[in-house]
C-alpha cells in the first residue's frame, strides 16, 4: 500500500496539494500541510501523485509500505 509522508518544516503553506487532492492534504491554522488520510488506495494513487508533485518545496511524498 501506498503512504503520504509530510514534513512541515518544508512546508510553505502554497496549498497546491489541497487544490489537487483535498481528501488527503489540508493546511492547519498556521498554513501547514497537515495529511487527512495517510493511506492511498489504488484508485486515488494519481491523484496523490498529482498533488505530491505540486509542491515546490517537495514537503509531501508517498512511499510503499
Amino acid at each position: 500500500m501506498t503512504h503520504i509522508e509530510s514534513d512541515v518544516t518544508k512546508c510553505q503553506g502554497y496549498a497546491n496539494c489541497v487544490a489537487l487532492g483535498s481528501e488527503h492534504f489540508d493546511l492547519d491554522d498556521d498554513g501547514l500541510v497537515v495529511v487527512l488520510r495517510e493511506a492511498v488506495e489504488d484508485d486515488e494513487r494519481e491523484t496523490v501523485e498529482a498533488a505530491v508533485r505540486s509542491c515546490p518545496v517537495n514537503a509531501i511524498w508517498v512511499r510503499e509500505g
